[in-house]
């Protein structure tokens, strides 16, 4: 599940041509630590979760992948 957001989170960004520098700002973090998110290298935080659906305007279930079909 966790590869399944970390591509869809980079899809996003790169759909709104944002960089992930953007991204971090908008989650208060470092550029670093989101590019860390977006590999799946750490995982996302709730708060940071909820902050990019917000910002996105999409589901949760949407980002993490639980509207797809079984």
């Amino acid at each position: 599940m966790m590869e399944y957001y970390a591509q869809y989170l980079r899809g996003l960004r790169e759909d709104h041509d944002l960089t992930q520098k953007d991204i971090a700002e908008v989650l208060g973090t470092s550029q670093t630590m989101y590019a860390r998110y977006e590999r799946g290298a750490n995982e996302l935080p709730i708060r940071h979760l909820i902050t990019l659906c917000e910002y996105y305007k999409v589901s949760a279930d949407k980002v993490l992948g639980l509207d797809r079909k079984r």
